[in-house]
């Protein structure tokens, strides 16, 4: 028990570890304001049963409880709301963390763990840790210390049913440990189950339509409905599960509380101890396990809550790329690998790979899928550190430079463009959110979406679905572009921009990435040949090694893969149905 809160309270970071030290030591008060109670119920019984009640000694015994009660009043509402503060603020800044952490993981990290997994650890994770753990630590600790200071005071009138209470509380450990061995082996599977549902969901929303065209609906509910059934089962096999254990707990106390009242009779009756001492051991033994048991029913969840820790820990102990370097900004803007490795897990996916692309010029990369243009782009962007070789923007490697200052000198347009739940001018301005309209509106125009945008109910007001869900594929791609164009960076990376893309759209388009490089150095990725024969430089890229190098001129008078590439999209676009002519 005691390790998992001080993994809390590490875990909380150091000002909110404060705020909960300090909320122990109001505890520690609040529990001696509830010890207070035996002192002065003493003062009234003995008073009773020795004849000599005095208003003196009633209004002593009042003052204690009144002095009691409104120190506790007081330190209970600071404590609990220190406790609120440190809970809530922990997990929201565990969240940015996490966030600011994720940003500069490899992208290999988001290949090897799946967005339901990252999304249950930032939304069930942290939500379950602000509302629970909180009030599970704290109430565990409280009873405890309530325990443990009541147990003090009883050795002040009798020490053997100090004693007494001494074992009641050391039983109440053992009981505890045990309920702590059996949370941890059925922790890991409630949290398993909770990721479930978290990735079911997610499939499920974004596969929908998927689902619908291969009528695979009611399938893709059964996944669904077997993840939250799993859920609730390891949900009520946990309850179950603690069930007896915890009776077996509540059973001690009760009869430590027995022993006590039995004892406190016994010493009474051979002279031992007093007749008021006795009444006052009595009811302290009702009084002394009260917070304990309670303290015993939430400790059943500690050990969630310390794996819950444990996942966040995990993602944030994912080493991070070293970004911690120099912010440089590149007088020139020429790229350079020399003979790079680099593979995912031990599947090598470029291979001695070595190329130049001078500043201001476009290069494009193509070959068969899986060959490795994609994983060359974004080792030059660093989305990647290579394994062997190096990288250099303007003669230094990429390393070198600090992420941020790096990530200045590019701008992305992928095939798969994903916009925010937010305007469209909120979208655009994405990479500078103060930039006024007059400059959203000129790079709109760049990028030929003005029109469409002007004609949509709210015009650059306009809410989009997230993910551009509201827009085409070419509208969406042409956003994309204009918060490209905003950014001005002197590299652009087309990623298959124009793969998706109609052909009433691709003119636009083209339009808007021309716009878009102008004076730029340009990489693309590309299979449609008009995308890539106007290039300064084609690298034909296969089993992650550069194949061919050249002009398209050049590349035509070469047998091999970039001749037949062009003959087979010619042939595709010449093809036919039969009758037609």
């Amino acid at each position: 028990m005691l390790n998992i809160l001080r993994k809390f309270f590490a875990f909380s970071g150091e000002v909110n570890k404060k705020k909960f030290e300090a909320s122990i030591v109001l505890g520690i008060v609040e529990a001696f304001c509830q010890a207070l109670r035996i002192p002065a119920i003493y003062l009234i019984v003995r008073g009773m049963v020795e004849g000599k009640l005095t208003g003196r000694t009633v209004w002593m015994a009042f003052g204690i409880l009144v002095a009691g009660v409104l120190l506790q009043i007081t330190v209970s509402g600071k404590g609990k709301m220190l406790q609120t503060e440190a809970g809530y603020t922990t997990c929201a800044n565990k969240r940015i963390e996490i966030a600011s952490h994720l940003k500069y993981l490899p992208m290999g990290y988001f290949n090897n763990n799946s967005l339901g997994y990252i999304t249950s650890v930032t939304t069930n994770t942290m939500e379950s840790l602000a509302d629970v753990a909180t009030r599970v630590v704290m109430m565990t600790l409280q009873g405890v210390l309530e325990a443990v200071l009541i147990t003090i005071f009883l050795y002040f009138f009798d020490w053997r049913i100090g004693v007494v209470a001494t074992v009641g509380i050391l039983l109440f450990f053992l009981a505890n440990r045990i309920t702590q061995k059996r949370s941890a082996a059925m922790s890991p599977r409630k949290l398993k189950a909770d990721t479930g549902v978290v990735e079911q969901v997610l499939e499920f929303i974004q596969g929908i339509a998927e689902a619908k065209s291969y009528n695979m609906t009611v399938e893709s509910n059964r996944k669904l409905e077997d993840a939250i059934d799993e859920a609730s089962k390891v949900c009520t096999d946990m309850e179950l599960g603690f069930v007896p254990i915890l009776a077996i707990q509540t059973w001690l106390i009760k009869m430590t509380g027995v022993a006590m009242c039995a004892l406190s009779l016994k010493f009474c009756f051979d002279g031992s101890m007093t007749v008021p001492e006795c009444i006052v051991m009595m009811i302290a033994s009702f009084i002394v396990f009260a917070a304990l048991e309670s303290a015993g029913n939430y400790s059943a969840l500690l050990r969630t809550v310390d794996m819950s820790v444990d996942k966040a820990n995990g993602i944030l102990a994912t080493e991070e790329m070293d970004i911690e370097g120099k912010d440089i900004v590149p007088t020139h803007c020429d790229i350079t690998m020399r003979k790079v490795d680099f593979a995912y897990d031990k599947r090598k996916i470029v291979d001695n790979v070595s190329l130049q692309i001078p500043e201001k010029t476009s290069a494009a990369f193509v070959g068969p899928s899986g060959g490795g243009k994609t994983t060359i782009c974004h080792l030059i962007a660093r989305f990647w550190d290579v394994e062997k070789g190096e990288v250099l923007l303007d003669g230094l490697d990429v390393r070198e430079y600090s992420m941020d200052s790096l990530m200045e000198n590019y701008s992305f347009v992928f095939q798969n463009v994903y916009l925010f739940h937010d305007t469209i001018a909120n979208n655009i301005r994405f990479g500078q959110p103060d930039a006024p309209m007059e400059k959203v509106i000129e790079a709109a125009k760049k990028a030929c979406c003005d029109e469409f945008i002007r004609a949509l109910p709210d015009g650059y007001d306009t809410i989009i679905g997230e993910g551009g869900e509201s827009l085409s594929g070419g509208e969406k791609q042409r956003i994309s572009i204009a918060r490209a164009i905003m950014k001005d960076a002197p590299i652009i990376i087309l990623d298959e921009a124009t793969a998706n893309v109609d052909p009433e759209n691709e003119k636009e388009l083209m339009e808007a990435i021309r716009s878009l490089t102008q004076e730029k150095t340009v990489l693309m990725i590309a299979h449609r040949l008009k995308t890539v024969r106007h290039a300064d430089q084609i690298f034909v890229i296969d089993k992650g090694q550069i194949v061919q190098q050249g002009k398209h001129e050049e590349l035509m008078q070469q047998e091999g893969i970039y001749r037949s590439f062009v003959s087979e999209r010619k042939q595709a676009v010449s093809w036919k149905l039969a009758g037609q002519k």
